[in-house]
């Protein structure tokens, strides 16, 4: 039989196979309801002036969908390959017409949906809260400077300034292409790892290493008399391992920063950009790996 170069109706089909076996994992219904509890628990904690209600309530539920799609992102992907290399499920497929690519762009796309529906419902929790909390302090300011219209009006826009604001959706955006990276870099150390425990620490050493690669760039570079070998060195830890500080932008969100929309698209971008060159770097691993 011929095969098809490329059929999205495969790679289709792969990505919801692995979603539905993803969606069974103990430990997505575990982490999932740790983020759940963290973000409903937040509005309970906190018995401040509202603008620090809202800071402490956006910073604890953004805080937590970070942990929960990163930590998901790892362990969802770690098992993947070597669980279908282990029951053999990996030999069946490969055996029809499914190139080893569809095969690997179908298991992420699956890792993709799932951090998909978890950051939705995250989101949907975190809006809510906020949604209500913000029409309880807007529903006491109404009766506190219902006298003077002046100050009701001034007070009405220092809480929606404070609460629920369009950034905050530009924040979770930036929180699932973080996660998705993550995904695709571990699929990818999946690729030429021995095991599902292996590549989970390999990514976790490389998650902590993308967060201190900015640190440890401006301190190598200081002073701008830095040795080629430096700079070399340099680019090549930034092209291997993914500056994950570029995605910090979620804290300026949460302090009511005004981020501005080209820097936004630009680190979307960014992270896409990874995405893509860790897919073809496992693709490439892959189709030369002995099964």
């Amino acid at each position: 039989m011929k095969r098809k170069r490329f059929s999205f109706s495969r790679v289709q089909a792969i990505a919801g196979n692995t979603l539905t076996e993803l969606v069974r994992l103990k430990v997505f219904y575990f982490l999932l309801l740790f983020a759940l509890v963290i973000i409903g628990s937040s509005l309970f904690m906190i018995q401040f002036t509202f603008q620090q209600e809202f800071q402490v309530l956006k910073d604890a539920s953004l805080g937590a969908m970070t942990i929960f799609t990163s930590l998901l992102a790892i362990l969802a992907t770690a098992n993947l390959l070597p669980k279908d290399i282990e029951d053999r499920t990996l030999y069946s497929i490969l055996a029809k017409p499914v190139p080893r690519f569809e095969y690997l762009l179908g298991k992420l796309a699956g890792v993709f949906l799932l951090l998909l529906i978890s950051v939705a419902c995250m989101s949907v929790v975190f809006v809510a809260v906020l949604w209500l909390r913000q029409s309880t302090v807007l529903a006491s300011v109404a009766r506190e400077f219902a006298a003077s219209p002046e100050d009701l009006a001034i007070k009405i826009r220092e809480v929606k300034a404070a609460g629920l604001t369009p950034t905050l959706f530009q924040g979770v955006a930036l929180i699932y292409i973080k996660a998705c990276l993550l995904g695709a870099l571990t699929l990818l150390i999946s690729t030429f790892a021995t095991s599902a425990i292996f590549t989970t620490i390999v990514s976790v050493v490389v998650y902590f290493i993308g967060h201190l690669q900015s640190t440890a760039r401006d301190y190598w570079l200081a002073g701008g008399d830095a040795s080629w070998v430096t700079r070399v060195f340099t680019a090549l830890l930034a092209l291997i391992f993914p500056d994950l500080q570029l995605f910090n932008l979620v804290d300026d969100i949460v302090a009511g920063n005004a981020v501005e929309t080209l820097l936004f698209l630009k680190t979307m971008g960014i992270g896409l950009l990874y995405v893509i060159f860790y897919t073809l770097a496992a693709q490439f691993i892959f189709v030369k790996k002995e099964l």
